[in-house]
């Protein structure tokens, strides 16, 4: 059967495609300028990608984990969640208040549904006596920050960030869905597929608990911050987040340091380059600071989740996302990380010109829409690459129903 989650995914990356052209269009003067695109361009590749791959196989996972059989499709998870998104990306750029509103309502009943289920897969088996094991934790406390994050994004529209004192509750949404549900539920895929398309264990696997309690706490530190806009929880959150992640891309290297076959190929260099733009904002920090150097704080909300969700969760989800597709589209097949040379060479100069376009005003607008070529030029072969895993895979079921 044909995951249906992977279906829309990729519907979204065709979608975030024209999305990305279109703002690479619009900044070069080429395309009139419309509201609200911005923030639906980078929900097409979290919600619509990321959310996608998450929601079709952390639950499959979980349960191959823990001995469980395997799950079969909550299409009341799948219709809430698409009910979402798609509202969203209606309510979105017409900024529409209500309709966001539904949209979130609706996306945070599949998110709290796939948390019930994912809890009701616990693994009883002697190799994990918490029964905690594997990325499952990963995708709980990714979830349970999706949740918060949806939370806080609908009640820009009714006056909650006022009543819970939030001092900026558009950093609460982003730090709680870019820190806290996008690192765990990457982290937790990494940790739960890297066995497959490695052919070996991670470096460490006892130190899957530690890094798991320095991603979650620093998340919430990250989210403490901006909250009460206070340092003392966001200097923390920092060190945190950023000590747990050399840790764990020191797990998936390590096994790997003398495997030349898999560092010719750009699927492991996306996985792990990848992480340079999660990790940009946070070294870039220190430097704004110290040269005293002075960026707007509109270019700032506006342009560094840009960075982080193209940069980091595209490439990440191009070396994953194919190799998940062919698991399940083409099972008789071997399975290999996907992508391309040209895209992550066309991601990286996207994030550079991207993070220009904040220091050198004078040229900003044309740095930004090179910045969006880029990125459109990498979500081609990405999307192409998952369209023939999809035509191979329907065409073999057809021919199977039709014998």
């Amino acid at each position: 059967m044909l995951n249906p989650y992977f279906l829309m995914t990729l519907l979204y990356a065709a979608l975030a495609i024209l999305a990305a052209l279109d703002s690479a269009l619009v900044s070069l003067n080429l395309l009139p300028w419309f509201n609200g695109l911005g923030w639906l361009r980078v929900h097409f590749i979290t919600l619509g990608i990321l959310t996608q791959v998450a929601f079709g196989v952390c639950a499959a996972l979980a349960a191959a984990r823990s001995e469980h059989a395997k799950p079969k499709t909550r299409w009341d998870i799948w219709l809430s969640l698409n009910l979402g998104i798609l509202t969203l990306m209606v309510g979105i750029p017409l900024v529409h208040a209500a309709l966001i509103i539904v949209g979130g309502i609706f996306v945070f009943i599949a998110a709290a549904l796939l948390l019930q289920q994912l809890f009701a897969l616990r693994d009883k088996s002697a190799r994990a006596p918490s029964g905690f094991g594997g990325g499952r934790k990963f995708y709980l406390a990714g979830l349970i920050y999706l949740l918060l994050g949806i939370f806080v994004g609908t009640g820009l529209w009714q006056g909650w960030n006022q009543t819970l004192q939030m001092r900026a509750p558009r950093e609460v949404h982003i730090h709680a869905n870019i820190w806290g549900f996008a690192m765990l539920v990457c982290a937790g895929l990494l940790v739960d597929l890297y066995p497959g398309f490695a052919a070996r264990a991670l470096a460490w696997p006892r130190s899957l608990t530690p890094i798991f309690w320095m991603f979650t706490l620093g998340a919430l530190a990250l989210v403490l911050g901006p909250w009460f806009d206070n340092n003392a929880f966001t200097v923390p959150g920092i060190g945190l987040v950023v000590g747990g992640m050399i840790w764990l891309l020191l797990n998936v290297i390590k096994p790997l340091r003398h495997e030349r076959a898999m560092w010719r190929t750009p699927g492991l260099w996306s996985l792990v380059t990848a992480y340079v733009w999660l990790l940009a904002p946070i070294f870039g920090a220190p430097f704004v600071l110290l040269y005293a150097v002075r960026l707007p704080d509109a270019g700032i909300v506006e342009n560094v989740p840009q960075a982080l969700v193209y940069g980091w969760i595209l490439l990440f989800s191009s070396a994953l996302a194919p190799y998940l597709f062919m698991r399940v589209f083409l099972p008789a097949e071997p399975a290999q990380l996907g992508g391309s040379w040209f895209g992550l060479g066309a991601v990286h100069l996207g994030g550079i010109f991207l993070w220009a376009s904040l220091f050198i005003a004078e040229y900003q607008t044309t740095l930004y829409g090179m910045a969006y070529l880029f990125w459109t030029a990498s979500l081609i072969p990405f999307a192409m690459t998952l369209w023939r895993s999809v035509r191979a895979g329907t065409r073999r079921i057809e021919t199977t129903d039709l014998s």
